[in-house]
């Protein structure tokens, strides 16, 4: 068989094996990984190293000290299991493959079961579809394909498995990345399905402040504290800190649907938390604050500046007490380039069928722990996925298409193949 023909037919062979993908994609969707608690990531690697190993991939399961993850406020909950898995394809050079492997909490409003998955309407929903169990499912049969058609490999594929991507203190990669438990660059799924080149992206801080007063009768209050109420303050001088963290303007280069606005930091109020009836003074409340930061602003900034409004508003407070807990940081990601990024682009071009001059550097005030990658000395990191602006993606029905899943797929195939030869101009 020839190189052209090879390569080619194991492209072919991923056309054809869309009810593999979808079995094994059912299998992930079913196990439940939401974070918060995170509590199934046992289970879950536990199905991906049956999956992983009939492909003759080496496992290593890796476990974050619980002393490193565990959050104040306790929503973090179950081992952390990581799992790194290594295929010795005889390359010089590994490539290490990133998944996230927690979801969202499903939430309200579906139309279908969260942890099934359904295929309607052209669609295959579920929680983790698009982001991002469905990427593992792509790169499975990627590696599939390869053996079947004995397509020698570019690089030694290595799956980093990770946990707590959608929050927490301490993401499994980060973990993994400062143990130096991985080398080479690094290539990230939790991307979109479109032609970018990634710019990096903002870091993110989670931080509960807990307003204790003392309950009491609404209708005989006493000496009675509203909780909410003498929070009040606190909201006031959080939207005056919004209006001034929000006029920050970053150089990263914002995306394509900001019209050519620029990326700001920003400040949200995210959730509230207190009281139970009418008849009853609240005791307790809970205001959860999110504030994005730049890769130009530093974190110890960043950290003082919000703690500092928090005291200053509270300081002559009549609250029995204030507490302020960070249950969640992800680093920034600044400058990702590097010598491996015309090879993926062509191989997004194989996949999906972008144009080369469609491709645009740009960033975006979301966040990763990528940065905590960077942090640990790997600069390079390579970004693709499912991601789609209408494919719901942590809303209720999130979805990744057939068509997609098959695009990636062959993208990742491309890249790891030695016999993928970019065109002219990548």
């Amino acid at each position: 068989m020839t190189t052209n023909t090879r390569l080619n037919k194991a492209l072919e062979l991923i056309a054809c094996d869309g009810e593999q993908i979808k079995e094994e994609l059912q299998r992930m969707l079913a196990v439940d990984t939401c974070f918060p608690p995170g509590a199934g990531y046992g289970d879950f690697c536990e199905l991906m190293a049956g999956l992983l190993a009939p492909l003759r991939f080496t496992l290593q399961r890796v476990s974050v000290p619980e002393t490193l993850w565990r959050s104040p406020d306790g929503t973090s909950q179950g081992e952390r299991v990581n799992l790194l898995a290594s295929l010795n394809a005889g390359a010089a050079e590994n490539c290490n493959l990133y998944f996230h492997t927690d979801t969202v909490p499903a939430g309200d409003g579906w139309r279908f079961p969260p942890l099934a998955l359904t295929q309607a309407e052209g669609k295959l929903f579920g929680r983790g579809a698009a982001d991002m169990k469905g990427t593992i499912a792509a790169a499975l049969a990627a590696v599939r394909a390869a053996q079947a058609c004995g397509l020698p490999l570019r690089f030694n594929p290595v799956f980093l498995l990770c946990t707590d991507e959608e929050g927490g203190l301490y993401p499994g990669i980060r973990y993994l990345a400062e143990q130096h438990l991985f080398n080479g660059h690094l290539l990230s799924f939790n991307g979109g399905a479109v032609p970018r080149i990634w710019s990096g992206c903002f870091g993110s801080i989670d931080c509960k402040v807990i307003i204790t007063g003392r309950s009491a009768h609404s209708g005989d209050p006493g000496h009675g504290i509203n909780a909410i109420e003498v929070a009040l303050p606190l909201m006031n001088a959080l939207a005056d800190l919004k209006a001034q963290v929000e006029q920050r303007i970053s150089a990263m280069p914002a995306p394509p649907h900001y019209n050519g606005k620029p990326l700001n930091s920003l400040l949200t109020l995210a959730a509230a938390q207190g009281g139970s009836k009418g008849s009853t003074i609240p005791e307790r409340f809970e205001l959860l604050i999110n504030r994005r930061y730049a890769p130009e602003e530093a974190f110890d900034d960043v950290w003082k500046e919000l703690t500092d409004c928090i005291d200053r508003a509270m300081r002559d407070s009549r609250a029995l007490d204030v507490t302020q807990q960070m249950i969640g940081h992800l680093a920034p990601v600044a400058d990702p380039g590097g010598p491996h990024w015309p090879r993926w682009q062509a191989a997004l071009t194989q996949g999906f069928g972008f144009r080369p001059d469609e491709f645009a550097p740009w960033g975006s005030s979301t966040s990763s722990d990528m940065g905590w990658v960077q942090q640990a000395g790997i600069q390079e990191i390579l970004l693709g996925g499912l991601t789609r602006p209408d494919n719901r993606t942590h809303a209720a029905d999130e979805y990744t298409t057939m068509a997609d899943l098959v695009a990636l797929s062959q993208s990742i195939l491309a890249y790891l193949a030695d016999d993928f030869q970019p065109t002219q101009g990548h």
